[in-house]
């Protein structure tokens, strides 16, 4: 089982960087569409998300799969199925941007009341 953080932030930054590496893997696939030979990455990391017990993390690993390495996946390369999935990726990197700034905000005010 993989390393979860227990800070929010951490947990936050874990996100992103995998959702980030994913973005590369795909970006990858569509550039060396055309090499011969080239095999499909992708990175899948639900176990990362499912051990961290959220309703956000549960939902992101329903979408994204079950490990947390890059995988070369026998299969046909389509253009169109790669940029389907970076769009997917890049709305999946925009939640988990989006609740690390809700983090940020949730301790700034905790911070603020406590003064």
């Amino acid at each position: 089982m993989p390393y979860i953080p227990n800070n929010p932030i951490a947990k936050s930054q874990l996100y992103l960087d995998l959702l980030s590496n994913r973005q590369e893997a795909l970006s990858s696939n569509l550039a060396n569409m055309d090499t011969p030979n080239y095999v499909r990455r992708d990175i899948e990391f639900s176990q990362y998300l499912n051990a961290g017990g959220s309703l956000l993390e549960t939902r992101l690993s329903q979408k994204l799969g079950p490990s947390g390495v890059i995988a070369a996946k026998e299969q046909q390369l389509s253009a169109a199925d790669e940029l389907a999935l970076m769009q997917q990726n890049s709305i999946l990197y925009a939640v988990a941007a989006r609740q690390m700034s809700t983090t940020i905000a949730e301790i700034k005010t905790a911070i603020s009341v406590g003064k």
